[in-house]
């Protein structure tokens, strides 16, 4: 192993990517990050020592910027994902091509490994854009850098997280929480630090190169759990009601003509399917990661959307 490799993570100021970079800081390895608007990216450097983290612009749908950004560097990360359309910032754009052009940069660069990061559900077949994308960018890597480490978080937490923050930030202002579909669909939540070591476990271990894994936590829940997971450590009494997928579509129709929706009509049918470790695929175990429950994390910081904040004792 090089004694300070140099790590281009591209998406680096992404949830995922700040832990990662704090990770790789601590183990002393110099990061490169890789963000379109390097300004917002200026918080990263304090994680590391002086000149140890690197903001450089790139954009994943440019060819040049993807090139200059992987130049020198040991090793690659891509963490580059969205869960909506907006702009130029299409699915086929981001999650299809974009991983194949990190992939050919990566090669052409002698890159000693690769990691891509995409998600359970990737499926060529699904009725969900975003799942179609996923499925499309991991065939793209794979072709363009055969031997890049591929991973499938299922929803990711943490204290900065999209899913358990904005749920309860929405039952701090509504009056219920809504079930699509009934609240059935099945979810296995991954705590962000177990992927921020994987992913550097990944980039150690030859042994994990070309190599597909699927991360999900010690538990599976459904919709539902997760929703009153929510409500019990925000202190909130609020009603869950299911809602039918077709009228959850029309009310997403309204939603994602908003500048950054809550919902889309992809995203709904995205819900439509499990999103838990298949069978017999290569999970946290293969790495030797025991996985963090969500009962362990999320009262640490799901305290703050309470009435009264950490102070007030939560109901029975």
């Amino acid at each position: 192993m090089i004694s300070q490799p140099l790590v281009t993570v591209f998406g680096g100021s992404g949830f995922i990517g700040r832990h990662l970079v704090r990770r790789l800081c601590i183990k002393g390895w110099r990061v490169r990050v890789a963000v379109r608007r390097p300004n917002e990216a200026l918080f990263l450097k304090p994680m590391g020592d002086v000149g140890q983290v690197q903001i450089v612009q790139a954009n994943i749908r440019d060819d040049g910027s993807v090139r200059a950004a992987v130049s020198g560097a040991d090793f690659v990360v891509n963490l580059v994902g969205i869960l909506f359309e907006s702009g130029k910032q299409k699915f086929s754009a981001v999650q299809a091509e974009g991983p194949g052009r990190v992939g050919a940069a990566a090669t052409a660069a002698g890159v000693k490994r690769m990691v891509h990061v995409s998600a359970i559900g990737a499926d060529a077949d699904s009725a969900s854009d975003y799942a179609k994308s996923k499925a499309a960018g991991e065939s793209a890597v794979k072709s363009a850098y055969p031997k890049a480490t591929i991973f499938r978080p299922s929803i990711v937490f943490g204290p900065e997280d999209d899913f358990f923050n904005r749920f309860a930030s929405m039952a701090r202002m509504m009056p219920m929480l809504p079930l699509i579909g009934g609240g059935h669909t099945k979810f296995q939540p991954v705590y962000v630090a177990d992927v921020t070591d994987a992913i550097v476990s990944a980039l150690i271990d030859p042994a994990s190169a070309g190599q597909t894994y699927e991360l999900g936590g010690p538990t599976v829940y459904t919709f539902r759990d997760l929703m009153e997971i929510v409500l019990h450590e925000t202190d909130r009494r609020r009603p869950l009601v299911p809602v039918p997928a077709g009228f959850a579509k029309f009310q997403a129709w309204f939603l994602q003509l908003l500048p950054n929706p809550i919902l889309t009509v992809d995203q709904v049918k995205l819900l439509a399917y499990d999103n838990v470790v298949s069978e017999g695929a290569r999970t946290f175990k293969d790495l030797g990661i025991t996985p963090t429950t969500v009962e362990a994390i999320v009262p640490s910081y799901l305290w703050r959307f309470r009435s009264k904040g950490q102070f007030e004792g939560k109901t029975a």
